[in-house]
C-alpha cells in the first residue's frame, strides 16, 4: 500500500506516542508525511509529573510543550483541534463530524489512524473515533481514506477478532521510547514498568507490537 499522507487523530497529547509512534516512525522513514490532529490538551489529566511540576492551571501548557517535543522526535506536524479534555463525549456528534470532515478533506490523507469507538476505554477516545467514522461516512466514497482503528479494551478481540495489522516496531523502539519520554508528565508509570527488571521484557514485548483494525464503510 502506498500512502501519500497519513493523518493520526487521537484526543490527547501522548496518545500518538503510546499508541502509534512506531508505525508513525516507519511511515516517516519511508518519506510519508504524517500529521497529528490532537483533540485536546489533556488539561484534566491526573498526572502532574513526578516529582510534581504542574498543577491544574498550568498542566495544559506543559502538555502542549510535551506534545511539541514528541512531534520533533517523530518528525510530524501537529494541529490542535481545540476541544476541552474529558468533554468530547458531550460534543454534538454532527458538529464534531463536520469539523473533522473539514480538516480531513483539507489534508487529503490516504490513511487515517484513530481509536476504535466502543473499544478504546476512555470516553474521549470513543467519542473522537466515532466522530471520525461519521466524518468519513459523509465524504464522497471515492475520496475516503483508508482507516486503521486502534482498540484498547480487554474484550476487543472477543468481539472484533484478531487485528488486521500487527506492526512489529522493534526497529523503531528507540524513537517510540524517546517520544513517550517527551511526555514527561504522563510517562512515569509506563517508564517504571519498562525499567522494572521483572516486568521489562513483558512490557517491552507488548509495546513493540502496534495493532490496528481496518475499518469498513461498506
Amino acid at each position: 500500500m502506498s500512502n501519500q499522507h497519513v493523518v493520526v487523530i487521537f484526543p490527547h497529547p501522548d496518545d500518538e506516542s503510546f499508541g502509534a509512534s512506531g508505525t508513525i516512525s516507519k511511515f516517516r522513514e519511508e518519506g510519508i508525511p504524517v500529521t497529528y490532529l490532537c483533540g485536546t490538551l489533556g488539561e484534566m489529566g491526573r498526572n502532574m509529573g513526578n516529582p510534581v511540576f504542574a498543577n491544574r492551571e498550568t498542566l495544559s501548557s506543559f502538555r502542549k510543550e510535551e506534545l511539541s517535543e514528541a512531534a520533533k522526535k517523530l518528525d510530524i506536524q501537529v494541529e490542535l483541534l481545540g476541544y476541552r479534555d474529558k468533554t468530547l463525549e458531550f460534543e454534538p456528534i454532527d458538529q464534531l463530524a463536520r469539523h473533522l470532515q473539514e480538516r480531513i478533506e483539507a489534508l487529503e490523507p490516504s490513511l487515517i489512524i484513530t481509536h476504535y469507538p466502543g473499544y478504546a476505554v476512555h470516553p474521549d477516545h470513543d467519542a473522537l473515533g466515532a466522530g471520525v467514522v461519521k466524518a468519513i461516512e459523509q465524504m464522497n466514497p471515492e475520496q475516503r481514506p483508508e482507516v486503521w482503528m486502534h482498540a484498547i479494551s480487554n474484550r476487543h478481540e472477543d468481539d472484533l477478532g484478531e487485528p488486521d495489522i500487527m506492526n512489529d516496531i522493534e526497529p523503531y523502539w528507540d524513537k517510540k521510547l524517546a517520544a513517550i519520554k517527551a511526555h514527561l508528565s504522563q510517562a512515569d508509570g509506563v517508564l517504571s514498568l519498562i525499567e522494572n527488571h521483572d516486568k521489562k521484557s513483558e512490557q517491552e514485548a507488548r509495546m513493540k507490537k502496534e495493532r490496528f483494525y481496518r475499518y469498513s464503510f461498506d
